[in-house]
């Protein structure tokens, strides 16, 4: 069995930009082009854009498709019309997560999961363990290739390819159209807290979507981006990452996804153990927080309230907007409220801390 790295279709275009390459989940992934605070402000102030196509696809078929899909994830399927997607979560029988995903119909009975890149292969085995119902299944990861363009700027970038108003397409929203002329999903999406489009596109169209989209993007000082600035991205507005901040030892209520978890609805994965987890309340709270003093917050760092260990850190970075350590942590319920005083163990001090209000940075994708 080859068990060497993937690469995307984007991989000859990143090493020709000097990006740094990486493994990541199974690829091989530009983890930054020239600084992550520059890609990260170029996205938050311009446009940026990255290669995501290491994520999972799964196509979801048949007459039971929505009923089925119900049953597996923790969001109303039900509600959703066709064109549009829907963020949720699929839990283990105890609430655990086994990952966060996007759901997209395309109509009705016929679906799409998206899923993360290190969980393919996890997701799929579960997703058809749990299989019921007159439904077909099918891992197309290998069938798309995607691209995400985010910042203030890409509404702009995308008209110059377009024939329809990009601003017509509302937030979780999609639809089948051409950019540059190729055939592909155009989806209201991201995961950077920016206004932004990702394009789930064949990967032979690859290069020739890519170079488009620069030359179109060019006035308006379009970049490319890496894991690295996504990360940042990503963190500054409170959005999980799993393994970091969310995974089969967290559930979606202490990880501030109650919003996706739908109790009211019929019976699901996970309902039984997340109804009596709402009922007596979660014992810890996913916070954001900032450092108060130098030091950079990681994953796994202890917290402490009064000397006492009351959580544990799940990601952290310098924030390139803010330009001060900021991160996210579990804590024990009495020491979540927004101004509690928290002190983070870094190396072997203990540095001061406050849980602040999050997003963190007050960017809007929409």
């Amino acid at each position: 069995m080859n068990n060497a790295p993937k690469k995307t279709p984007f991989y000859e275009k990143h090493k020709s930009l000097g990006a740094k390459i990486v493994e990541f989940a199974g690829f091989y992934m530009p983890v930054m082009y020239t600084s992550i605070k520059e890609e990260h402000l170029a996205i938050r102030h311009k446009a940026g854009l990255f290669d995501v196509s290491h994520m999972g696809e799964f196509l979801v078929e048949g007459e039971d498709a929505e009923s089925f899909l119900n049953y597996l994830t923790l969001n109303d399927v039900s509600s959703l019309k066709d064109s549009q997607a829907q963020y949720s979560a699929m839990c283990y029988p105890d609430g655990g997560i086994v990952d966060d995903l996007i759901i997209y119909r395309f109509e009705k009975n016929k679906y799409m999961m998206v899923v993360n890149a290190g969980n393919i292969q996890k997701d799929f085995d579960w997703v058809k363990k749990n299989l019921k119902g007159k439904v077909s299944v099918k891992n197309a990861s290998d069938d798309y290739a995607l691209l995400a363009l985010q910042g203030p700027e890409s509404m702009k970038i995308l008209r110059k390819l377009v024939d329809f108003e990009p601003e017509s397409v509302g937030f979780y929203h999609f639809l089948k159209g051409s950019v540059a002329g190729i055939p592909m999903i155009i989806s209201r999406t991201g995961y950077t807290g920016e206004p932004g489009f990702e394009f789930y596109h064949k990967p032979e169209e690859s290069e020739k979507l890519w170079d488009a989209l620069f030359e179109a993007g060019q006035p308006y000082g379009l970049q490319p981006a890496g894991l690295g600035a996504r990360d940042t991205l990503r963190l500054e507005m409170k959005y999980c990452l799993y393994g970091n901040d969310i995974d089969e030892t967290t559930n979606p209520l202490e990880a501030g996804l109650g919003w996706i978890t739908r109790l009211e609805k019929e019976d699901f994965i996970g309902k039984q153990a997340l109804a009596q987890i709402r009922e007596s309340k979660p014992a810890r709270k996913l916070v954001g927080f900032i450092l108060l003093d130098r030091g950079i917050p990681r994953h796994g760092y202890p917290v402490y309230y009064n000397g006492e260990e009351v959580g544990v850190v799940t990601s952290g970075t310098q924030s390139p907007s803010l330009d001060i350590p900021v991160g996210l942590a579990y804590v024990r319920r009495d020491c979540a409220k927004t101004g509690t005083s928290l002190e983070i163990g870094i190396r072997n001090k203990k540095i001061q801390a406050e849980v602040v209000k999050t997003p963190f940075v007050d960017s809007k994708p929409y």
